[in-house]
């Protein structure tokens, strides 16, 4: 089979003898050359040894075993923390967080902060806009609080959330010095669509979320500018036959991105396929992990709000019966996410597409990641045929 891993002297790297799976694509006896951080080439068979500057030699089949994977990097674009950090407590817990999460294959992120009082919601997203600039691997942030509204906040401080009135999103905005990819309102607090326009016109994706609208608020809402649905089914009505809702709404409308949370807890796998037949190739995975994810149970936070995890499952304690409280994140890793979506009957390549591509395209930087294509940044996941992370690179770097 040969050693894993060799190297020729060169500057680059080529991972060979893989199956690769990008942009919706399978192909199979692949290999992809890094160089300077970018993908510099990629074929089949045995063509890689014809290209210069080889470098670093990866036989992915001895690497991954047979069957071996290569993917682009994971992007997720709504998490809240991991390895026992949340991503409100500034930039080391985010660091912190970021490591395990890059360990299981997520090379890039946006972090989403709960909400906060409006001034301490500037504070963090100002944070994260620095940590944008020192940090290449996070992508910027994502307000999901304060607009929601209250019967379906989730795990949201009640007593904290707000109507978006425009100095409150401008405010906002402004924190975040261009750095702030997304924020989620629900669309029937008064000044929603507003609020909308405004974050669409500042450059940030909008979305929908912890709301109780109905189809043709939502609607408002999709033509006002917002193009995603923040962990559709969770946190709003259920789909029904003659109420289609906020998922009905999102799923039949060709410009929205729904987000899916496939940790076996929120979503039945049932749903999880059924959400990928009625939305082809608008599906993003999404972590929305919180602190505990890759951290054993017990208590935690998120936000103001006290959490306890048992089995891997996020609840919030005050106020409720034990083990019967409001689900509060997740404790999910987005490969973990993959293996969940294909058991469930997701073709590989389509679920691949919504942990790469399709997120990037909806934040607008597919222009540089979620795929292998030459020149994209040399993000990739080096999967066994269990569908497990081998190896990650991140800028043509491995990842420890």
């Amino acid at each position: 089979m040969g050693d894993p891993v060799t190297t020729n002297g060169g500057r680059g790297s080529v991972i060979h003898s893989v199956r690769l799976v990008d942009d919706g694509r399978v192909i199979e006896d692949a290999w992809v050359r890094f160089e300077g951080g970018r993908v510099a080439a990629s074929g089949i068979g045995g063509g890689w040894r014809s290209e210069p500057d080889a470098g670093t030699v990866v036989d992915g089949a001895a690497t991954a075993g047979a069957g071996a994977v290569l993917t682009p990097g994971f992007i997720d674009i709504h998490g809240h923390g991991g390895g026992g950090a949340a991503y409100d407590d500034g930039a080391d817990a985010i660091r912190t967080a970021r490591t395990l999460h890059r360990s299981h294959g997520t090379t890039r992120a946006v972090i989403s902060l709960v909400t906060a009082p409006v001034d301490e919601l500037a504070r963090r997203a100002g944070a994260v806009a620095d940590l944008v600039a020192s940090d290449h691997d996070v992508l910027g942030s994502h307000l999901e609080g304060p607009f929601l509204e209250a019967d379906h906040r989730g795990a949201h401080d009640e007593d904290l959330l707000r109507a978006p009135e425009p100095g409150l999103v401008e405010q906002l905005l402004d924190a975040g010095r261009g750095t702030i990819r997304q924020i989620t309102f629900a669309p029937e607090r008064i000044g929603a669509l507003a609020a909308i326009r405004e974050t669409v016109r500042a450059g940030a994706a909008a979305a929908i979320g912890h709301t109780g609208a109905d189809d043709a608020t939502c609607r408002q809402a999709f033509e006002a500018g917002a193009t995603i649905l923040t962990h559709a089914f969770n946190a709003m009505p259920g789909l029904h036959h003659r109420d289609p809702g906020p998922v009905g709404a999102a799923a039949s409308d060709p410009r929205i991105t729904l987000e899916l949370i496939a940790d076996g807890v929120h979503l039945h796998p049932d749903i999880v396929r059924a959400a990928f037949a009625m939305a082809p190739g608008r599906i993003a995975l999404v972590t929305d992990a919180m602190a505990a994810a890759g951290s054993p149970d017990g208590d935690y936070r998120l936000g103001s709000l006290r959490v306890q995890v048992q089995d891997r499952v996020a609840r919030l304690v005050d106020g409720y019966p034990a083990r019967e409280g409001p689900i509060a994140g997740s404790t999910l890793t987005q490969d973990a996410a993959l293996r969940t979506a294909v058991a469930a009957g997701v073709d590989l390549a389509d679920a691949v597409a919504a942990l790469t591509v399709v997120p990037a395209r909806v934040i607008g930087v597919d222009r540089d990641y979620g795929t292998l294509s030459v020149g994209r940044a040399a993000d990739a996941v080096l999967l066994g045929s269990d569908l497990v992370v081998r190896s990650v690179w991140a800028d043509g770097t491995p990842v420890d």
